[in-house]
């Protein structure tokens, strides 16, 4: 894979804006699972959210509750929002994953902000499917990764991390509604998978560290 750029963390948090796809990779035993199930060479997405006076934020959807969510107030498994600088730290140093991050271009208007924070208002708190729950999802998918489903209900009981972004990309008017979240995995997000996105597009990787 090769990255044309690469820069600080803080640097990557002072340039990254809403809609932004922050990508990751790790070596672990589960990390190489997922990227076997998904043919995919990352395993984490998550999508950067900027508004007004707010430190920048990762709305992304983990196991782990190592950070406070930033909506809800507690430490919690599942669809978070927590604080970006410190997202990245954790999956950089505590899970040993490399960061990279997409830019969403042009940016995104004020309705595109007011549908983020409704799914995340939404989806918040939503609980990260069991294991054995995940590996089905990416298998039944995986094969249909050239037919993609329709979606039959935007309302999820369980979500992973790339159908948290893409919902919310769906929200945001810049993917189809019609297609199931279920169909995106964390490898959709890079640029060597097309993403058929409306209205905009998303740039090189930059990598973060």
């Amino acid at each position: 894979m090769r990255v044309v750029t690469q820069m600080s963390l803080t640097q990557a948090v002072d340039l990254t804006r809403t809609g932004d796809v922050w990508l990751f990779r790790g070596h672990s035993r589960a990390d190489r699972a997922i990227q076997t199930l998904t043919n995919a060479p990352v395993n984490h997405v998550g999508m950067a959210v900027v508004l007004e006076d707010l430190p920048p934020l990762m709305w992304h959807a983990e196991l782990g509750r190592s950070l406070p969510d930033v909506w809800a107030g507690e430490h919690r498994r599942g669809a978070q929002l927590h604080d970006l600088h410190d997202a990245v730290q954790v999956w950089s140093t505590k899970y040993g994953q490399r960061a990279w991050f997409r830019q969403l271009q042009p940016e995104v208007d004020r309705e595109a902000e007011d549908a983020v924070l409704r799914t995340i208002a939404r989806m918040d708190g939503t609980p990260f499917p069991s294991s054995a729950g995940l590996i089905t999802r990416w298998v039944t998918h995986r094969g249909r990764r050239s037919r993609p489903e329709r979606a039959e209900n935007t309302s999820l009981e369980t979500a992973f991390c790339a159908e948290i972004v893409a919902m919310t990309y769906q929200a945001m008017g810049l993917l189809p509604a019609d297609r199931s979240p279920s169909w995106y995995d964390p490898g959709r997000f890079w640029s060597g998978d097309e993403l058929d996105l409306i209205g905009a597009r998303l740039g090189t990787e930059i990598s973060v560290g």
